[in-house]
């Protein structure tokens, strides 16, 4: 990282480089600069302007879809890290997240621009899974591959499962833009009245989205706002695999 940047400050810019590297292994690839702002309590200005240093030194890089950050070459090589190997079976892994959380958890991939469950909980049905696969709109994860794939957008119309469905084109761009930037989708009674999703994204070695991870509970007992199901969520992402999208 520059020595001249930022300014005269520079001990402090660089506990807060470290700090901020710290985070990006912590959230996992694809990590937002808003959630690791938020994680290293840094203001999102300058965690912004020290993340794109990093990103030009070689210390981060940005995922593909430009999302989010993922630790970059000159990282792994100071720390001897290798990137992540795809799991072959994923059950170990989702077994071991479902041990920690209360709510049921759902592996989906995408291809050919439609999601699929690959794995259900088998302590929590779900019920209506045809409808939010078929209305990408309505769900988190369909959310996630909308912002992979913003061509499925143009083969609207947008229909409303519930009333809390958001149908309006501007409306729905807002949205998208924000699951773009936080690298993560919520719905709360969108797909389903009483329902409530959080969806990160699974990625390929190369940083596209391949998939998602998804903590599904009754509205209520499951808040978009649960930092620790957060973590937990990414984390795991990050060491799953799944098919092409």
């Amino acid at each position: 990282m520059s020595a001249t940047e930022p300014g005269g400050h520079a001990p402090r810019a660089v506990q807060r480089a470290l700090a901020l590297l710290e985070a990006v292994a912590t959230l996992g690839s694809g990590a937002s600069a808003r959630d690791v702002a938020a994680l290293t309590k840094i203001p999102p200005a300058t965690a912004y302007r020290l993340l794109n240093l990093l990103v030009a030194d070689g210390y981060l890089v940005r995922v593909e879809d430009l999302s989010g950050f993922a630790l970059g070459r000159r990282t792994r090589e100071l720390a001897g890290a290798q990137p992540p190997e795809p799991v072959d079976d994923p059950a170990p892994v989702l077994d071991e997240l479902r041990e920690q959380v209360r709510h049921g958890i759902y592996l989906a991939s995408y291809s050919g621009g439609r999601a699929r469950i690959v794995d259900r909980d088998p302590d929590h049905e779900l019920s209506g899974e045809s409808m939010w696969t078929r209305h990408l709109h309505a769900s988190a994860i369909g959310k996630l591959l909308l912002v992979q794939r913003p061509e499925l957008i143009a083969q609207g119309p947008f229909h409303r499962i519930t009333e809390r469905t958001k149908t309006d084109p501007a409306e729905i761009a807002v949205e998208l833009k924000r699951v773009r930037d936080e690298g993560a989708a919520c719905e709360i009674d969108e797909s389903r009245i009483g329902r409530t999703a959080l969806a990160v994204p699974v990625r390929s070695g190369d940083g596209r989205i391949t998939g998602a991870l998804a903590a599904i509970g009754r509205t209520g007992r499951l808040v978009a706002d649960d930092e620790a199901l957060w973590r937990l969520l990414r984390d795991y992402a990050s060491r799953l695999r799944v098919g092409e999208a």
